[in-house]
């Protein structure tokens, strides 16, 4: 992979575009998840790989005007796009950065919560980004992360062509350096990094028609699709009826849909 693209499913518009939905779409899995957490007024709080959006407004009005949040998004696109967007929503206690999740350029010991959404299934050497989450979160400050664990859908009846195209995303994967199974992993990541109090929560949910994430799977052949022709993965013209035979399965009222498994995690930095 080139290492000036190493998020698996890229910078295109309609990725960033994306990107912004799934902001709210995920929401109030995350608002749940720092409600346990208890994020306060006051807090430096730093989300690793925001993109756009990610968790930037809820933790902004979470921490308050006495806190900060400080996002790091590798993409200089992106990062100019969630900058716009805290200009558009008048949050003063926000600031993005252009860096890597592996070495954010961060003090270290600093923040109350370090957290990462859906990143980490995304980026080779996983690993290390969760080595510098805990770095620059202070002693007794939290590291959360919501990660996922593939098959992105589970569909019934099953369908022969997401089956072949799964085996292409696995197969895209591996080569890449990505795990797409991470969200099983992350409590045993943040465990072997020393942090304590470990808890967890699981969230799988149902796509059905008109839902905005039924149709996620064809977003990432899309975004995806010539990578993976271009490593010789699959041909164009199978690729093109297998997509094909994708939209109208997921079209179809009677196909039942099942999301991924969501994991989230986190645990404490001992002080």
């Amino acid at each position: 992979m080139n290492e000036a693209d190493q998020y698996l499913l890229g910078y295109r518009d309609a990725e960033q575009a994306r990107l912004e939905r799934q902001a709210l779409e995920l929401s109030n899995d995350s608002a749940q998840l720092f409600d346990e957490i208890g994020v306060a007024p006051g807090m430096a709080v730093a989300e690793i790989g925001c993109g756009p959006r990610g968790c930037l407004d809820l933790l902004a009005g979470l921490v308050g005007p006495s806190g900060t949040v400080t996002g790091i998004e590798r993409s200089e696109d992106a990062a100019a796009r969630a900058n716009d967007f805290i200009a558009s929503r008048g949050l003063t206690n926000v600031v993005v950065r252009v860096g890597d999740g592996r070495n954010t350029g961060l003090p270290h010991d600093v923040f109350d919560l370090v957290t990462a959404r859906l990143v980490l299934i995304n980026v080779p050497n996983p690993d290390e980004l969760v080595s510098e989450a805990v770095a620059i979160t202070k002693p007794g400050g939290v590291v959360a992360l919501h990660e996922a664990m593939w098959p992105l859908h589970t569909t019934d009846p099953p369908l022969e062509a997401w089956d072949r195209l799964y085996a292409v995303f696995q197969k895209y994967a591996a080569v890449n350096g990505m795990d797409l199974f991470v969200g099983r992993s992350v409590p045993r990541l943040l465990r072997d990094r020393g942090l304590e109090d470990i808890r967890t929560n699981t969230i799988s949910q149902v796509y059905p028609l008109g839902h905005g994430r039924r149709m996620l799977a064809l977003d990432f052949v899309e975004n995806l699709g010539g990578r993976f022709v271009e490593q010789d993965l699959i041909d164009a013209d199978e690729l093109g009826i297998l997509n094909a035979q994708l939209r109208r399965h997921l079209e179809d009222p009677d196909t039942f849909v099942i999301s991924a498994l969501f994991v989230q995690a986190w645990g404490r930095k001992p002080s």
